[in-house]
């Protein structure tokens, strides 16, 4: 996409929140900024939408996806992305998180080489959170950020912090606080315009930044629409073309045919791929929601060992090294388990499995949702990963066909995991209409692309028809409203977070299930109920 060489007419934003303290983020002139970025480039951004919609009808009309024709000559070209800053040379452990005041501190502490500050899956967008996220993370640019607990105990950044990366949200998502001549800003455009306004320019004067991460990239032209907002940008803070650099989540489905394409639409400033499988698992599901033959098994049986899912990860670390850019393994969603140490130890196992399968395909850095998973992702990586990356790991043996990327692996339906489905899209969803958008269930972290993958699930399950257990009961409306309503009584008479919300959850939840079609995204029809 041409970046037009013009500079950015002004104008300004209504708010349709109370601001006060957030002068110091909402100013005039950032204000006027967003006002811009939204003139230049929400018309690209909708026509984009309305893309993704038509690609959708066809799949649901039976067609499935593939490789492009019209983009050969970029996957069969010799390029490669530019120089991969010093600053993101290692990045062996990651830890992840919301913008959350302790939660910034304790992630740039934990030891992991970065902390990707999120605005998406694990934040509830409520205007607080997405603006105390913005104060939190200035004042972490600054070096100022503190935090005391109601019990007294101080919290500061140590001397060696994690390399700061932010994850604005995704195109598809509005900010209904935001808007610019009668319309609502872009989500992506807010999050990202109010960080790089302010901090973008003491980041690159520091040799570290500004980095993003990219979410729910579906094609190449969303790729080049995001080139074209960081050009603009650039230009308009006075940095020099291509400071911004950004890894990208593959975590799509039809991206994961389009992986050079989006890599050479972003090759000035991309530096990696990243495998977000939860939010992989979950596009396999809403893009082939019209296809009975692609059914999955219960969410506890697709493993990364899978092989559609090991398709998509090696192909991902052979696209990458041959262009020169990081191939970033998935999210571990496992936090101790206090209390009982058998089980503790049973779920740090299959950490290091899976950072050890990681390692061993070619990765050259890894996920985790907690602090404590820091070192035992650490020890997998520096034991097998002694150099800073494995851009050396080429994977030429690597082959990769559509259909192991759309093979449906074999497994089950139980009881168990059906119920279990319902009682985490449920809690999940009571505790982000409630503000949460990271909740801890069953010692597992839970966000927003896992409780859409319990979600997808219970519709297709439900709307194929003629599915039954092992035991050869069926699957039924029946059965879901039941546990649906047996799961709402739990919550609403618990201690849980979003107990309050229980009755709206259940209620939003039963309306998408039993709709003749798979809503896109739980949190477009939740964000108009968010507190």
């Amino acid at each position: 996409m041409a970046v037009p060489q013009e500079r950015l007419d002004t104008g300004a934003v209504a708010l349709h929140a109370d601001t006060g303290g957030y002068a110091s983020i909402l100013t005039p002139a950032a204000l006027a900024f967003l006002a811009r970025l939204h003139r230049r480039f929400e018309a690209t951004r909708r026509q984009l939408l309305q893309a993704r919609r038509e690609r959708q009808a066809r799949y649901d009309a039976g067609e499935l996806p593939d490789f492009r024709a019209d983009t050969v000559a970029i996957r069969d070209g010799d390029w490669q992305v530019a120089p991969i800053p010093a600053a993101l040379q290692d990045r062996r452990v990651e830890i992840t998180g919301p913008v959350e005041r302790k939660m910034i501190i304790n992630a740039l502490n934990s030891g992991a080489k970065v902390f990707m500050a999120d605005f998406e899956d694990s934040s509830a967008p409520t205007f607080a959170n997405q603006l105390d996220g913005q104060l939190n993370l200035c004042d972490a640019v600054a070096g100022t950020i503190e935090f005391r607990s109601p019990e007294g105990k101080s919290y500061r950044v140590d001397d060696n912090p994690a390399v700061l990366v932010v994850r604005p949200r995704g195109w598809h998502l509005h900010d209904k606080f935001f808007h610019v001549d009668g319309e609502p800003m872009a989500g992506a455009l807010v999050d990202f315009g109010l960080f790089a306004f302010h901090n973008a320019r003491a980041l690159h004067a520091r040799e570290r930044g500004p980095y993003f991460y990219l979410p729910k990239l579906e094609a190449m032209e969303e790729a080049a629409l995001w080139e074209a907002v960081m050009a603009a940008t650039e230009d308009e803070l006075q940095l020099p073309p291509g400071t911004m650099k950004v890894t990208v989540l593959i975590e799509t489905l039809p991206a994961a045919f389009q992986m050079h394409e989006i890599l050479h639409a972003l090759r000035r400033r991309a530096v990696g791929l990243n495998c977000g499988r939860w939010d992989y698992i979950f596009s396999y599901l809403k893009t082939l929601r019209g296809h009975r033959d692609r059914l999955l098994p219960e969410r506890g049986q697709v493993q990364m060992t899978a092989p559609f899912l090991k398709a998509y990860s090696e192909l991902l670390i052979q696209t990458c090294h041959r262009r020169g850019a990081f191939a970033m393994g998935g999210m571990a969603a496992q936090i101790p388990i206090k209390g009982d140490e058998a089980a503790n130890e049973a779920a740090l196992a299959k950490v290091r499995a899976d950072k050890l399968r990681e390692v061993q395909a070619g990765h050259d850095g890894t996920w985790v949702a907690h602090p404590a998973l820091v070192p035992v992702a650490q020890e997998i990586f520096d034991r097998y990963m002694p150099a800073p990356n494995q851009l050396g790991v080429l994977r030429e043996d690597v082959q990769v066909s559509r259909e192991q990327l759309l093979a449906a692996p074999n497994g089950t339906i139980t009881r168990a995991g059906f119920d279990n489905n319902v009682e985490v899209c449920l809690r999940y969803t009571a505790a982000w209409l409630d503000g949460l958008g990271c909740v801890p269930i069953h010692h597992l972290m839970e966000d927003a692309a896992t409780a859409e993958i319990a979600r997808a699930q219970l519709w297709q399950w439900l709307h194929h028809g003629h599915l039954e257990f092992p035991d050869h009961a069926p699957i039924d409306f029946a059965l879901f409203n039941h546990a649906l309503a047996t799961h709402a009584h739990r919550l609403r008479d618990s201690q849980h977070p979003g107990a309050a919300r229980a009755d709206d959850a259940a209620a939003l939840l039963g309306a998408m299930i039993h709709a003749d079609h798979l809503g896109d995204f739980l949190t477009l029809p939740a964000y108009d109920q968010l507190a």
